[in-house]
């Protein structure tokens, strides 16, 4: 069971969107697609559900090509659309509807669903009423009513607050654990690194970077320390001719262009005898990697 996608490519014209991409998900969890705009992500993402044809290559579920009748799926766009003037339980029952669900089935994933996401003082209210994050939820509810086995979801936590950001991961690290295969674009980078194991970067329709997060990390050096001190160790690493990347309160985050700089560094302290409460060598983000695949040069 999964989704491959295979040699996939789209052309708008003489422009090549997307070049010869393949992606496969072959066990429940969230897939990272990044890139920048207008890097072929939602063109990947139409093709995908078959709301616009390829030109080439395959998309299967199941070993079965993928159309609307082959997977049930759910899909969260990144432009928003709720109906303003409608009310929020009409607008979740006509989307149930066209997805097939009965009334009887449907009332009840409305109700498990805006308990889950916290809405159910909403639904009898016109959207209009309701702040962008909860119109935002009342959408990630519209992909996920009809409990799909595949799920696309194109920035789900644009416009949401710290506390609706932790009920939405909530909710996606529960769908995974219930078998949902889950396809994830976001600009966030410390979101994906949270929830996905692998990724895809995209860049001007090419893909620039495949595959698991830590095995990618762990083919960079080290580029960063994390010190934690009890005293102002700022003039020691200048001393170093170190640059202090981030500070507050004796915590330091330093550049490094390799390991032993950071063992120097940590000599230099000790032996001034400060007290040290954290030390830590750091890989480079995913962030870090995705500015170096896409931006620049490659940009």
């Amino acid at each position: 069971m999964g989704l491959k996608i295979e040699n996939v490519s789209k052309k708008y014209g003489t422009k090549q969107v997307v070049d010869n991409i393949s992606i496969k998900l072959d066990k429940p969890e969230v897939f990272g697609l990044l890139g920048t705009n207008g890097a072929g992500k939602t063109t990947t993402i139409r093709m995908l559900l078959g709301i616009i044809k390829k030109d080439s290559g395959t998309i299967t579920w199941n070993d079965k090509e993928v159309d609307r009748k082959s997977v049930n799926f759910g899909y969260l766009p990144e432009e928003r659309g709720v109906y303003p003037k409608v009310k929020i339980m009409d607008q979740l029952k006509y989307f149930a509807e066209l997805k097939g669900m009965k009334k009887e089935e449907t009332i009840k994933s409305i109700n498990s669903w805006a308990k889950k996401l916290k809405v159910e003082e909403y639904l009898e209210l016109p959207a209009e009423k309701l702040s962008k994050g909860n119109q935002q939820k009342i959408q990630f509810m519209t992909a996920v009513i009809h409990n799909p086995d595949l799920i696309v979801l194109d920035e789900p936590f644009s416009g949401l607050d710290p506390v609706n950001t932790e009920i939405l991961k909530n909710v996606i690290i529960d769908l995974v654990k219930k078998g949902k295969y889950i396809i994830m674009s976001a600009h966030e980078m410390h979101t994906i690194e949270e929830f996905c194991t692998d990724i895809l970067i995209l860049n001007k329709g090419k893909t620039v970077l495949k595959g698991n997060i830590q095995e990618i990390k762990n083919t960079y050096k080290a580029n960063r320390i994390k010190i934690e001190s009890t005293e102002d160790i700022t003039e020691i690493i200048k001393e170093q001719k170190l640059k202090i990347e981030n500070s507050h309160d004796n915590s330091y985050v330093v550049k490094i262009d390799n390991e032993k700089q950071g063992h120097d560094l940590l000599k230099e302290i000790v032996k001034k005898k400060i007290e040290i409460n954290k030390f830590e060598i750091l890989k480079p983000s995913l962030n870090d990697i995705f500015i170096e695949k896409v931006g620049g040069k490659n940009a």
